[in-house]
């Protein structure tokens, strides 16, 4: 899973209903957007060196992996404060090396569940963006914070699940890496970031100020790309797995 949304800091900031940045949303949209461009042009990426070089890719996965998470709190540090200017380039990069580290994912995909499964998933994304973006800004407080505790407790439920789930692979392939083990991580994953999707709209504006709309970009943007992957593994789940192409 990629960096983690940072819902819980929004959590704890968002306990009163007073609009700390009330254009920061609508400000923020055109980055998240523009990061998910990049993040495509990454798996794109990617795929590509997989096809022409997969020996050097690996090495590369990683590499980009432990820089992509350094680069993750350096980019976001300095979003937080409201230097736009140099939070930007960060951010372009954060996006980009995400695509390439999401690539192998991607792969293993169309191999198991054909293309379809990734068209599927980037669909799906998109409607529940366009749903919450209505929905989420009209959500009452008393709707808010009680997702907000939610949201917060599930993120903890769900990397717990995903270290067991790490650590059982190892010993039990078989029963913690496919199957109905795999099929409650992915469909878990994928409520929780749809609700994570909605209550991004309602925390935004009472957690960011106008002038860090980067920094609020940065954690709609990782909600979405986590609703993707999870969407991605509830798809191949469904299917079966790794048994084979489906086109």
């Amino acid at each position: 899973m990629p960096a983690s949304s940072n819902f819980q800091q929004a959590i704890r900031e968002a306990q009163s209903s007073a609009l700390v940045g009330p254009n920061v949303v609508n400000k923020a949209l055109p980055y998240v957007g523009g990061g998910m461009v990049l993040t495509a042009v990454g798996v794109m990426g990617g795929l590509s060196l997989m096809a022409a070089n997969s020996a050097l890719f690996m090495p590369l996965f990683f590499l980009a992996l432990i820089g992509n998470l350094i680069l993750f709190f350096v980019a976001q540090n300095v979003a937080a404060k409201g230097d736009n200017a140099t939070a930007l380039p960060l951010l372009s990069a954060y996006s980009l090396i995400t695509g390439f580290t999401l690539s192998g994912i991607v792969s293993y995909a169309v191999a198991a569940a054909g293309v379809g499964a990734v068209g599927t998933a980037a669909l799906a994304t998109g409607i529940t963006f366009v749903a919450a973006s209505t929905m989420g800004r009209r959500m009452s407080d008393n709707v808010g914070q009680a997702l907000s505790g939610v949201v917060g407790l599930g993120l903890l439920g769900l990397i717990v699940a995903m270290l067991v789930q790490f650590v059982g692979s190892f010993f039990a392939p078989q029963i913690f890496s496919t199957g109905g083990f795999e099929l409650l991580i992915a469909g878990f994953g994928t409520i929780l970031f749809v609700g994570a999707a909605f209550l991004d709209f309602y925390t935004m504006p009472r957690t960011y100020r106008d002038d860090q709309y980067l920094s609020g970009a940065l954690g709609m943007y990782l909600t979405y790309i986590n609703l993707f992957v999870f969407l991605l593994r509830l798809i191949v789940a469904l299917q079966g797995g790794g048994g084979g192409r489906r086109d």
